[in-house]
């Protein structure tokens, strides 16, 4: 009789909080985070504009009037 293949524990994945680089498991209550601290550090950065997305202005007309405002200055 084959072996039958034994079931393996599901890993569990650790990444680093994003603001203090702390180990952090995705079983925590705060992942990504570390602690509810570091998640409205996070949060303070975004709403200060420290954090953008960037991508690029597919849209014709939008483009057109970027270069107008441009040449403007």
């Amino acid at each position: 009789m084959p072996n039958a293949p034994k079931a393996s524990k599901p890993k569990i994945k650790s990444l680093h909080c994003p603001s203090c680089k702390k180990l952090v498991k995705a079983t925590d209550e705060d992942f990504p985070f570390c602690s509810d601290r570091c998640r409205r550090i996070d949060l303070g950065k975004w709403a200060m504009g420290v954090y953008k997305i960037s991508s690029p202005v597919l849209d014709p007309d939008v483009l057109e009037d970027l270069e107008g405002q441009e040449r403007d200055q």
